[in-house]
């Protein structure tokens, strides 16, 4: 018998698919856009997600998870709990490399995890990404190619950048290696698509305003086209 979340609390029945998110915004945001008469699924710790028919008639949920991975670890355990089976993250990221544009998309076909909960959850292992789920959505990503999750948003100095640059990441981010390490765990497939919201990390231009809702709602639909695609 599954466990009994302790954290997200749903008041609507949670589908076997699902998109999630750090933002509770952009969940609401892409609810609004890509379910039929969303229901709220939580809202318990301010965690929203949404419940209801994606375009082709069957049911999506679309979640937040908190910024960093242990937030985010908690609430993709809880959903497998809840008979999670594939999901993908949509998220945003600081470009590495210079040949990424704020607003681009970005396939995360590796993940390097630089933080605590990651490690702490299967060690030095790989975290490989669903490879159906990868291969389209990388055909539809500006870009493809290796990420680091961190557990810093504000990076103090740039030795760790520099490294992180050195062993080929193209951006960074918070969650994913935490949320793909309890995929593995959980035996669920996942993916990794993200927004280039910022130009480096932690610093620099950020995406902001008509942008940033137009790449969210890239986002979002080429998210969804991919689980809907992997069925």
């Amino acid at each position: 018998m599954s466990a009994q979340p302790r954290h997200v609390h749903p008041t609507a029945p949670l589908a076997p698919r699902a998109l999630v998110t750090g933002d509770p915004g952009r969940a609401l945001t892409l609810a609004q856009l890509l379910i039929s008469e969303p229901k709220m699924f939580n809202h318990n710790r301010g965690l929203w997600g949404y419940s209801g028919e994606a375009e082709d008639g069957e049911p999506l949920t679309i979640m937040s998870h908190g910024i960093g991975g242990p937030s985010a670890a908690i609430v993709l355990e809880e959903l497998c709990d809840l008979g999670l089976e594939r999901a993908i993250r949509i998220g945003s990221c600081g470009a590495l490399s210079d040949s990424l544009e704020l607003g681009q998309l970005i396939c995360a076909d590796d993940l390097i995890g630089a933080d605590g909960t990651s490690k702490a959850l299967i060690g030095e292992a790989p975290l490989i990404p669903d490879q159906q789920m990868t291969a389209l959505l990388a055909a539809s990503a500006d870009h493809s190619g290796p990420v680091v999750s961190a557990d810093l948003f504000y990076e103090r100095g740039s030795e760790r950048v520099e490294r992180w640059k050195a062993s080929g990441a193209i951006a960074v981010e918070m969650e994913a290696a935490a949320l793909l390490a309890v995929a593995q765990l959980r035996s669920i497939r996942f993916a990794v698509l993200l927004i280039v919201s910022d130009a480096s990390a932690g610093a620099g231009a950020r995406l902001e305003g008509v942008a940033l809702e137009r790449a969210t709602e890239r986002l979002g639909r080429d998210g969804l086209a991919a689980l809907l695609a992997s069925a």
